[in-house]
């Protein structure tokens, strides 16, 4: 396989697990994670401890070239501390392995500087070069920015001034680059980021980063729709009847306050991470699992949502903010009182949506898209809820036999649950809705890796398919433009809700034309304690 390919996939040569004292396992070819925004949060808190985690199992050269840059700290020896606590206490693999760990800080080198000055990256190109001529072979490049949205345009303009992202760099090894979400703020921004990075890297070097699609409930939607016969001749308009798709938080702010009034829920979580989870629940089957094959679908079902129209978006659009209220046990204070936010802010911590996808599978099935901070509980779940039994013959209990639902959790506690009617043992007939359970880590017997660790292997191996494409991320930046238009223009007044509740009571309106109702995140509905 020719090393200047950066988007085909290659492959380790050995994988098996670290033991103490054993020889690291070796790629197929050298690679270096040049790792922008080194010293920032993200590195320390999923970086550091997935990239020690992959080493731990046996699925990265432990020596892997890591170059290092940032500016908060002043030497490679603080650094190497902190990245020795990051992974010591938030690896998935606990203890730390002393001896692997010091195998891993001699591939790790640091670079100081500010990333919007070309000095950083002639030093950074230095350490590269002088690394390529010790490797074995021609040395490759994965530029990963780790960094806030305002640094991507000097990052990539400093790469290309500087030659780093070149075919031609050093011994001809190939580059990519790996962005983190947002894509963009809007349509716009989305289009001139994709501009910006298509200078540089083919499509198929670019890997925008999402981490829900790591997640491996995620990834496990797909086998269960398309390994299984019992689910594909249901999956259609004919025996469903809404798809809910819930991302609850109840955490605040976090810190980012600045950032999040400026972005809002629709703009933080609905444009990527339920617009990615909707398009796998809703695509066709790919003709193979191919990353271009997969992602086809997956636009597919983007291009099929009904747009909404401005008096659309006023019936099929919620957007709140949340008061003061209890989460967990803990008082928490209203969204204006949150450190960096702006008094006379309108930024919604709640956004739910009713859409269609118009193809021949889906008319007519609303998908129902709701994401909230400071609610009652954490979850992510897709809920695929099926049409009522076209004839109950038990007299009396037609109240009480609600409709099957197949609920897909993503987190925490991922697995899958399949909720059905029962008799209840005893006399008489009294029917109880009886889940039907498959968690992760009993069945399997293993905590699953953290998305981050699916995420980096894939993109030093070259496989795409869990990172989104261009044309996919302006499709729903393009389905995004006319809710936000129309909600700045007041089509959907702001509402409130208590922090520690399911969200507001408008909500409820969105569901009610199907005649069912918001299922609530970990349980059958028909078990479900009333919504506050």
């Amino acid at each position: 396989m020719s090393p200047l390919n950066g988007g085909q996939r290659t492959e380790a040569v050995e994988t098996t697990a670290w033991t103490p004292g054993a020889a690291c396992p070796r790629f197929a070819e050298v690679t270096a994670l040049v790792l922008f925004g080194a010293t920032g949060d993200l590195t320390r808190r999923k970086l550091m401890p997935a990239i020690y985690s992959l080493m731990a199992d046996g699925l990265l050269p432990c020596g892997l070239p890591i170059l290092s840059v940032g500016r908060r700290v002043a030497a490679r020896e603080q650094l190497l501390e902190e990245f020795h606590e990051a992974a010591a206490t938030r690896s998935r693999r606990k203890p730390l392995d002393e001896a692997l760990w010091a195998a891993m800080a001699e591939g790790i080198h640091y670079v100081r500087g500010e990333l919007d000055d070309s000095a950083t990256y002639a030093a950074v190109k230095e350490k590269l070069e002088q690394l390529d001529s010790q490797a074995p072979a021609p040395m490759n490049r994965l530029f990963y920015l780790a960094v806030p949205p305002h640094f991507f345009r000097p990052v990539i303009d400093n790469l290309s001034a500087s030659g780093l992202s070149g075919q031609s760099f050093g011994r001809h090894g190939w580059p990519r680059i790996v962005v983190e979400k947002p894509f963009g703020s809007d349509l716009e921004s989305a289009r001139e980021l994709n501009r910006q990075l298509q200078m540089l890297f083919s499509e198929k070097q670019i890997y925008r980063m999402d981490h829900y699609l790591g997640k491996e409930t995620v990834q496990n939607l797909l086998v269960l729709r398309f390994a299984n016969a019992i689910f594909e001749p249901l999956w259609n308009h004919r025996y469903i009847s809404n798809v809910q798709i819930t991302i609850s938080e109840t955490v605040g702010l976090e810190g980012r306050g600045q950032y999040f009034d400026r972005s809002g829920m629709l703009r933080d979580v609905v444009q990527n991470h339920m617009f990615e989870l909707l398009a796998l629940t809703a695509m066709e089957p790919p003709v193979s699992m191919d990353a271009d094959a997969v992602r086809d679908e997956k636009t597919k079902v983007l291009r099929s949502l009904r747009p909404l129209t401005e008096a659309d978006v006023a019936q099929r659009t919620v957007r709140a903010r949340y008061d003061a209220g209890e989460v967990e046990g803990q008082q928490v204070p209203a969204y204006l009182q949150e450190p960096g936010v702006a008094p006379e802010s309108q930024t919604e911590t709640y956004a739910a949506l009713r859409l269609e996808v118009d193809n021949w599978r889906w008319a007519g099935v609303p998908f129902l898209l709701r994401a909230g901070k400071r609610l009652k509980s954490r979850a992510t779940e897709i809920v695929v809820r099926f049409r009522p039994a076209p004839h109950l013959v038990f007299e009396g209990q037609e109240r009480s036999i609600e409709p099957n639902a197949l609920v897909l959790r993503i987190q925490p506690n991922e697995g899958v649950s399949l909720c059905f009617a029962a008799k209840e043992p005893g006399p008489g007939l009294h029917i109880q809705p009886v889940p039907l359970e498959f968690h992760f880590a009993d069945a399997f017997k293993i905590e699953p890796p953290d998305a981050y660790e699916r995420l980096i292997l894939d993109s030093l191996l070259g496989d795409g398919t869990l990172f989104a494409r261009a044309d996919s991320i302006e499709q729903s930046w393009s389905l995004m433009m006319p809710i936000l238009e129309a909600w700045q223009a007041g089509a959907s007044p702001l509402a409130t809700y208590p922090a520690g509740s399911w969200g507001p009571p408008e909500a409820k309106a969105l569901i009610e034309p199907t005649g069912d109702q918001w299922q609530e995140p970990g349980r059958c509905l028909w078990a479900a304690e009333p919504e506050s």
